[in-house]
């Protein structure tokens, strides 16, 4: 048995659509609060449905909210948002990357969690197993207590290291994994450390189809991206538009490297749209539109002039290899 677990109901894979894979709908992490860094609160429910209608307006149907525990979640706002558009919404159990746990934590948590002040704290305390415990709870009770669950469990880890904690924590979605069979994400920073996320998901006995690597655009490195997708995994491109990192010409090149050699099944885009200068409702970004409006025209044009079906890949990207991705396969 085989589906995908949105918010509020668990739907057969065929029924998911056209997906962004990782992205931030609604958040206000307390890390960036604290430190009155605006631009990565997307503290206004209005605006963010805004571009999500705006997605929805050129052929869009669902969205993974890749947004953690630790990221400042607004579960209800979310849900609520799929409620009025009619967009499928992922959401995520897990953790962030480990200098973002230095953050306080919110107090409507501790009744979950316990009196602790800081993320790092909690996860410093918490045995492997009792956070794999909080995480199972979010995908079969329901995400911070509300009763909308998540579709994913996810782990993250820093800039070519891995710290303690950050192996805790991904133990602890292993073992989160193996109970609820939620597929896996990873946050990889700038793209590093992924092969040593799956050597010790491996040591974890997990299987690599379950496991999705964020980021992986900000690596551009061709060999690199061909020892990943040669584990199983899938690779996620999901910088589609921050120009400041790379031009699309480098990402789109990327991606066909890895269709030549064999591996379109594996890739994943999206666009991790977490700041307000991002999004078009808020201060006249790209926006949520821009990927299905303007990039997808032009790699199905690259794609054609390099020899490939370009729409059929468009329809992996976005259909099928999300519906796979992203499937409790019991």
């Amino acid at each position: 048995m085989s589906f995908i677990r949105t918010l509020d109901k668990d739907i057969a894979k065929e029924e998911l659509g056209f997906t962004y894979s990782h992205e931030h709908i609604v958040c206000r992490p307390a890390f960036w609060s604290e430190r009155g860094e605006n631009d990565l609160l997307l503290d206004d429910p209005a605006k963010s449905e805004l571009d999500v209608r705006d997605f929805q307006k050129h052929g869009g149907q669902a969205i993974v909210d890749a947004t953690a525990v630790d990221y400042g979640r607004d579960v209800p706002a979310v849900y609520q948002i799929s409620q009025n558009t009619g967009i499928k919404i992922i959401g995520t159990a897990g953790f962030n990357k480990s200098f973002l746990w230095k953050a306080r934590i919110k107090d409507e948590l501790k009744p979950l969690i316990g009196d602790y002040e800081t993320y790092e704290q909690w996860i410093e305390a918490a045995s492997v197993n009792e956070l794999a415990d909080f995480v199972i709870k979010e995908v079969e009770e329901g995400l911070e207590g509300t009763p909308f669950k998540a579709g994913q469990v996810k782990f993250g880890t820093g800039y070519n290291r891995i710290s303690p904690l950050e192996v805790k924590t991904l133990r602890a979605i292993a073992r989160a994994h193996h109970e609820t069979k939620a597929p896996i994400h990873s946050h990889t920073e700038v793209g590093t450390m992924g092969l040593e996320q799956l050597e010790l998901l491996k040591s974890e006995q997990i299987d690599l189809s379950f496991v999705s690597l964020g980021h992986m655009d900000r690596n551009p490195d061709p060999y690199y991206h061909e020892q990943i997708a040669s584990t199983g995994a899938y690779l996620s491109f999901d910088g589609i538009g921050k120009i400041k990192y790379a031009p699309e010409s480098t990402r789109i090149s990327l991606i066909l490297d890895l269709v030549r050699k064999g591996y379109e099944n594996q890739i994943l885009i999206s666009g991790d749209t977490a700041r307000k200068t991002y999004y078009k409702h808020y201060d006249h970004g790209l926006g949520l539109e821009h990927i299905i409006a303007n990039w997808v025209p032009r790699f199905k044009l690259e794609a054609d002039k390099a020899g490939f079906d370009g729409e059929k890949l468009i329809e992996k990207f976005f259909v099928s290899n999300p519906a796979e991705c992203f499937s409790f396969k019991r």
